[in-house]
């Protein structure tokens, strides 16, 4: 599975047959609305981890490590999730991040995707020879309410980026995306927040975005519900484990039959 030099449309909740995890760095910040129930503090914390300090992990160098007969242990055409532990653009990383840059250009047969919030970081986040976009980056950016996209993604459509998305998770309020959605960017997910503190997300706010990406012909998918979910006036506590199942049963998701 080759890595296509064309433009692809990418869905950060389309796991493609092969697939790996890439954390160059644990540990994070709560820096908006969408924080208060980080999985990230509540996973460190079952392990009396402290996630407020961000260390370099030992998986740093994944994408260039080799076996004995000298092959990337990593393959040719993974889709790579990175830094799924932190973020991406957190400022704890900037000394770090310019050899992670190195290791994803020389991995330009892999796809690597990405989450942020500090979208707003960009410009000081990017490597020099960045100029119009890695075509092997993936930048998706998260939006929880409508103060956050309009704060983010006005600057978020300017940024010279190849493959954009958009994940409202955790959707923590009904959030208008009609201005946002162009030619631009290539899917948005949404869903509800899980965890035994979840706030509510109302199935409405999820019909609302989709009706939005329906509307503009970009492609959406509901991720999971959340484990305090709202569907017609009625209040479901969700088990983690039937989140995604339960959100897929509503068969929702809008794959256009063209795009541009």
């Amino acid at each position: 599975m080759s890595m296509p030099l064309q433009k692809v449309f990418v869905s950060i909740i389309i796991l493609f047959i092969m697939s790996a995890n890439w954390n160059p760095w644990h540990g994070c910040h709560k820096y908006s609305e969408g924080c208060k129930n980080c999985y990230v503090f509540r996973g460190d914390l079952k392990y009396d981890r402290d996630t407020e300090n961000v260390v370099k992990t030992q998986s740093f160098n994944m994408p260039v490590s080799k076996n004995r007969k000298g092959e990337y242990k990593l393959s040719s055409g993974e889709l790579v999730w990175l830094c799924f532990s932190s973020d991406f653009f957190l400022s704890d990383a900037d000394a770090w991040r310019a050899d992670a840059w190195k290791m994803i250009k020389e991995r330009s047969d892999c796809n690597f995707l990405f989450i942020t919030k500090r979208i707003l970081r960009f410009y000081d986040c990017i490597p020099p020879d960045w100029g119009d976009g890695y075509e092997n980056v993936t930048i998706v950016t998260t939006v929880e309410n409508q103060k956050r996209a309009d704060e983010r993604l006005p600057f978020f459509l300017s940024l010279p980026i190849k493959h954009k998305c958009i994940t409202s998770e955790p959707l923590l309020e009904e959030i208008n995306l009609s201005p946002y959605l162009n030619e631009t960017i290539e899917s948005v997910v949404a869903g509800g927040e899980s965890g035994e503190n979840a706030r509510e997300c109302r199935y409405e706010w999820i019909l609302k975005i989709r009706d939005a990406c329906v509307k503009n012909n970009v492609p959406f998918s509901f991720k999971q519900t959340g484990a305090n979910f709202i569907k017609d006036g009625v209040r479901y506590n969700v088990p983690r484990k039937y989140q995604h199942i339960q959100a897929k049963k509503a068969n929702i998701d809008f794959r256009p039959k063209f795009r541009f």
